[in-house]
């Protein structure tokens, strides 16, 4: 397939090429890169297509169908090749537009661009084209079931089986160091069925959690006047799994400021910094207890890292290195950043300005308030839950995958990451016969290099635009100047002021330090420890249910999400205002010009 030609849609009876895209559907021709692109921000490599592809439409189908806003008619002739839930174009993961809108339409009282606001933030999105079935009565008294359901929820027991059902599944998983090739090849297989149940709850819990926090905005913007507060409601939640990684790190940052001996290790550079460390635990006793700390780290959240859904990439675990680039950055926070502080202040202003807003309701609407508030943060919590399962039980599979890696690649003669250019089905083929693969894993590398120096369209309708179409990440962009503002949407509230350090990669913070606002393109739970050692956050995208949302109020960091372009726009090293609150960005200085 030619450079230019890497954008179309690829049926099934294409193997070598199908991972670089799906079929598009007519019934729902809209995809955006929303929320799909936190969970899969780079592209994907064909044996993590292949396996996680079918079992993720079917899975997305399901949860669908939970709300009943959709038939399950509707969906019956559409093939599963078919990206009705999610799907994959040019290499990169898409969710549905259409299919979630048609269902906020069909929600009584809601409308199409619901969906857009709990998917999207802001931008321009293709229009929504309503289908001679939009309004269908069985579908929306389904949704209103649906609602009274969900906002009556209070126990979800079922997170708890998962949670046990992943820790038997990564018991039984072969010990990496010890296992036979076909042992570990057979941990490849075995992720599949139980990713799809993971994923499918992940996705019903989620649908419950935006349903609950829409039914809570819409109340906030109705009876109160002001959409905005809902956010500062569901601030200091507590209890929220991709916060807790930060606690964790900044008491190792503390346990690091107080030890002379841990503050010389660290100053020494980041290479060789966990043998450094480990090297002179024995003779002394606070570096001891910090290496214990972060074993135990590593131990609970070693899942955790860039693109944690993908086993083809690196977590906390296979290389530490990116959890102590992150406690690196965290030890020059000041002590007021603690996220125990933060959460209590947090929390405790939800509580009174939930007692204001109670004080303003009467009746129906009262009660109604009351219920939305306490459902949208149930699921909130729960769906950082049930999605920190669905990353633990990848983690194992990635284990085994890692080590069935490294041993065919030096057996071929290859390098590290060539098992992920294959299809899942090519596996037990590369594995009889590493060296064989290489001409048809060198192609992929070239097909997923060209995919990768692109930015995929945010949105499209129908096709996918042509790679050639595509803007290239290197390309220059046009900086903002002193006094321009930028606009987004409110994350968490608060005002701050800082000199913005535009960084794209976790694991390269590129020396954020304190005072300083984090500029970034997207955020996932990898991020979360790099909010505590900035002023602010500033994210491109995003929208209420984001990663960088849900954080920033749990963590007490003024947000703004939904700043589109701003990573490419505003300069680094240039001095910013945040203003969470009403979700604006303004660059007060220009960045400083530094000599060549």
């Amino acid at each position: 397939m030619a450079s230019d030609e890497l954008w179309r849609p690829v049926g099934p009876s294409d193997a070598d090429d199908r991972w670089v895209g799906q079929d598009t559907s007519d019934r729902f021709p809209v995809y955006t890169r929303g929320n799909a692109g936190e969970v899969y921000p780079e592209v994907f490599t064909p044996l993590s297509f292949s396996v996680a592809a079918e079992a993720a439409e079917r899975a997305m189908r399901n949860a669908i169908l939970v709300s009943g806003l959709i038939r399950p008619e509707e969906l019956d002739d559409i093939p599963l090749t078919t990206a009705v839930g999610s799907g994959v174009f040019g290499g990169y993961a898409y969710l549905n537009l259409s299919i979630q809108r048609l269902a906020s339409a069909r929600m009584p009282g809601g409308k199409a661009t619901d969906a857009d606001v709990n998917y999207l933030g802001v931008g321009d999105p293709p229009p929504h084209v309503p289908g001679p079935d939009e309004q269908n009565l069985r579908a929306s008294l389904a949704g209103l079931r649906y609602v009274w359901r969900t906002l009556g929820t209070t126990e979800l027991p079922e997170l708890v089986d998962d949670g046990r059902r992943v820790d038997r599944f990564l018991a039984d998983l072969p010990d990496p160091a010890t296992a036979g090739d076909r042992e570990l090849r057979e941990s490849v297989r075995d992720i599949i069925p139980l990713f799809a149940d993971l994923f499918e709850r992940h996705l019903v819990v989620s649908l419950a959690a935006g349903t609950a926090v829409a039914v809570l905005s819409n109340l906030c913007e109705r009876q109160l006047d002001d959409p905005r507060l809902a956010t500062r409601l569901l601030a200091g939640l507590g209890d929220v799994d991709s916060a807790a990684p930060s606690g964790a790190m900044w008491a190792l940052s503390r346990q690091t400021n107080r030890s002379q001996a841990l503050t010389a290790a660290f100053d020494a550079g980041p290479n060789g910094l966990e043998d450094r460390l480990r090297s002179i635990a024995g003779d002394d006793g606070p570096v001891a207890e910090f290496v214990t700390g972060f074993d135990r780290l590593l131990a609970e959240h070693g899942s955790r890292g860039p693109n944690e859904w993908d086993t083809a990439f690196d977590t906390w675990e296979t290389d530490p290195a990116l959890a102590l680039t992150l406690i690196d950055r965290m030890r020059a926070a000041d002590d007021d950043h603690d996220p125990t502080l933060q959460h209590d202040r947090l929390a405790a202003e939800a509580e009174e300005l939930e007692r204001t807003c109670l004080g303003r309701l009467r009746g129906p609407a009262r009660f109604l308030f009351r219920r939305a508030v306490r459902s949208a943060r149930f699921h909130s919590r729960s769906r950082e839950r049930s999605k920190t399962t669905v990353v633990r039980a990848i983690h194992g599979a990635r284990r085994c995958s890692m080590e069935l890696d490294r041993r065919l690649a030096e057996r071929a003669g290859g390098q590290r990451g060539d098992l992920w250019f294959l299809l899942e089905e090519e596996v037990d083929a590369y594995l009889a016969d590493p060296a064989g693969h290489a001409d048809t894993i060198a192609e992929r590398r070239a097909q997923h290099a060209r995919l990768a120096e692109r930015i995929p369209p945010f949105f499209f309708s129908d096709r996918q635009p042509p790679l050639a179409e595509w803007e290239r990440r290197d390309a220059p962009s046009e900086e903002l100047a002193a006094g321009a503002t930028l606009t987004g949407l409110p994350g968490c509230p608060g005002k701050a002021r800082g000199r913005a350090r535009v960084v794209t990669h976790p694991g390269d913070p590129r020396g954020l330090s304190p005072g300083e606002v984090l500029v970034a393109p997207l955020t996932d739970p990898a991020w979360t420890p790099l909010f505590l050692a900035a002023e602010a956050v500033v994210v491109d995208v995003g929208a209420i249910m984001s990663h960088a949302v849900i954080v920033s109020r749990e963590l007490g960091i003024p947000c703004v999400v939904s700043a589109t372009d701003a990573s490419r726009r505003i300069p680094d090293g240039a001095i910013v205002e945040v203003d969470g609150s009403n979700g604006t960005v303004t660059v007060v200085e220009s960045a400083p010009v530094t000599a060549d």
